[in-house]
C-alpha cells in the first residue's frame, strides 16, 4: 500500500516556535526540520545518489522549469517518473519554476494566463500556465509539488506586490483544480501533495492575506516564497516571523531558497519545518566549506600546509579522510575530486546541524542550542 501524505507534529519548543515533526510520503518518511539539497537537473551537482544517502539527505529537489526544457517531462514520465529516472527512492520535491522564470527577467511576459518566456538554451518561446505547470509536475512525479506563483523582485512597490499576490492566489486555485483532476486521471501513480506558496513581498499585511486565502484552499502544506531576492536580512526574518503564525500548526511549513546556516537556525526558531537552497553546493564548487564557526575558504594560501580536516569532529568522509592542505591542492589544480569532497562535506554539515536542532527540540532545550549555535557562527 502507498502511504498517504501526512504531517505528524511530535514536539514543540516552549520558548520559541521551533517544531519537530515527521512527514509521511509515498517514498518514505522525512524527519523535520529538514534541509533539502537542490538537484535542479535531476542531479545534485558532483554527487551521485549513493553519496546523497551517505550524506544523510532525506529528500532532494528537482526543478520543473529545467526538467521541462531538458529532457522533457513526458520523457521522464515514460521512464516511470523522477524516482525511477534518476534512481532515487527517497522523497523528491519539485519547484514549479516560478523563481526560474522570474530570474529570466527580460525574457518573460507575465499575464493572467501565465508566463510566456524564452528558453535560456535556444531562445524558443514557451508558456507556463498554472494548468501546464501541474501537468509538468505530474509527469515528473515528485512526492511534493509546488503551485505556480509569481516571485516578485526586491524592491517592489506595494501596489505591484498586492496585484502580484492576488494573481498568485488565482493561480493557486487553478493549480489546485488541475491537480485534483490529474490525480484522478493518474491514480495508477503514487499520490502527490500540492503546496501553496505565500507571496506579498516584504509587506506583512499582504503576506497575512495571502496566507489566509491559501489556508482556505486547504493545501496539505504551505511555503513562504519570494525571499532571498535581495531584501535586507532583517526584513527577511521579519517576514518569516510574521507569516508562520498564519499557517496551520498541523501542516508543514517550507521556507523556499533560504539559505545560510544562521538563517536556517533562526527560521527553525520561528516554526519553519523545511528548507532548500543552493548555498551548500554552490559554495562548495567555489572552494568554500561550512563549519560551526562560519565559512572556510579552502583556496586560501594559509591552508597550503594545514593537515587538519575542514572541521574537527565532523564524521563526514571528507573530514575523516582528507586534510585542508589536500583539498586546497585539488582546487589549485582544478581536480574534480575537490568539488565532490567539498560538496559532500557541506551537505553533510547542513544535515547534521538540522538533526541537532531537531534533537534539541525533542529534548526541550532548543532555545539554548540555538543561542550556542548562533554565538559560535561568526561569519555572516
Amino acid at each position: 500500500m502507498t502511504a498517504p501524505f501526512t504531517f505528524e507534529l511530535i514536539a514543540q519548543d516552549e520558548q520559541t516556535g521551533a517544531r519537530a515533526g515527521i512527514l509521511h510520503t509515498p517514498h518514505g518518511r522525512i524527519e523535520t526540520p529538514v534541509f533539502m539539497p537542490v538537484g535542479t537537473q535531476a542531479t545534485v551537482k558532483t554527487m551521485d545518489q549513493g553519496d546523497l544517502v551517505e550524506a544523510q539527505a532525506q529528500i532532494i529537489l528537482g526543478n520543473a522549469y529545467h526538467l521541462y526544457l531538458r529532457p522533457g517531462h513526458e520523457l521522464i514520465d515514460r521512464a516511470g517518473g523522477l524516482h525511477a529516472f534518476m534512481n532515487w527512492q527517497r522523497p523528491i520535491l519539485t519547484d514549479s519554476g516560478g523563481f526560474q522564470v522570474f530570474s529570466l527577467g527580460d525574457l518573460n511576459t507575465i499575464s493572467e494566463e501565465g508566463v510566456r518566456f524564452q528558453s535560456h538554451l535556444d531562445g524558443s518561446y514557451h508558456l507556463f500556465s498554472p494548468e501546464s505547470v501541474m501537468e509538468i509536475e505530474h509527469g515528473l512525479g515528485a512526492d511534493i509539488i509546488m503551485a505556480f506563483d509569481e516571485c516578485t523582485p526586491y524592491p517592489c512597490e506595494r501596489d505591484y506586490a498586492q496585484k502580484s499576490m492576488e494573481m498568485t492566489l488565482r493561480w493557486a486555485e487553478r493549480c489546485r483544480i488541475r491537480h485534483q483532476a490529474l490525480s484522478e486521471e493518474r491514480s495508477h501513480r503514487p499520490p502527490q501533495a500540492l503546496f501553496g506558496i505565500v507571496q506579498g513581498s516584504v509587506y506583512p499585511d499582504l503576506r497575512q492575506r495571502c496566507a489566509g486565502a491559501l489556508v482556505d484552499m486547504d493545501f496539505p502544506g504551505y511555503a513562504i516564497g519570494g525571499l532571498a531576492v535581495g531584501e535586507p536580512r532583517e526584513e527577511m526574518i521579519d517576514v518569516i516571523r510574521s507569516t508562520t503564525p498564519d499557517l496551520p500548526a498541523h501542516k508543514p511549513r517550507y521556507l523556499m531558497g533560504v539559505g545560510l546556516p544562521h538563517d536556517l537556525v533562526e527560521a527553525v526558531g520561528h516554526g519553519v519545518d523545511m528548507f532548500d537552497c543552493v548555498v551548500p553546493t554552490r559554495n562548495a564548487r567555489n572552494g568554500t566549506a561550512f563549519t560551526r564557526s562560519g565559512r572556510l575558504r579552502l583556496k586560501n594560501a594559509q591552508h597550503a600546509e594545514d593537515n587538519a580536516p575542514i572541521e574537527e569532529g565532523c564524521a563526514c568522509k571528507t573530514c575523516t579522510n582528507y586534510s585542508r592542505a589536500y583539498l586546497r591542492h585539488l582546487f589549485q589544480t582544478g581536480e574534480f575530486l575537490g568539488l565532490h569532497l567539498a560538496t559532500f562535506h557541506n551537505i553533510f554539515f547542513f544535515q547534521q546541524f538540522m538533526r541537532e536542532a531537531r534533537q534539541a527540540i525533542i529534548e526541550g532545550h532548543f532555545a539554548q542550542w540555538q543561542r550556542d549555535f548562533l554565538a559560535g557562527y561568526r561569519d555572516r
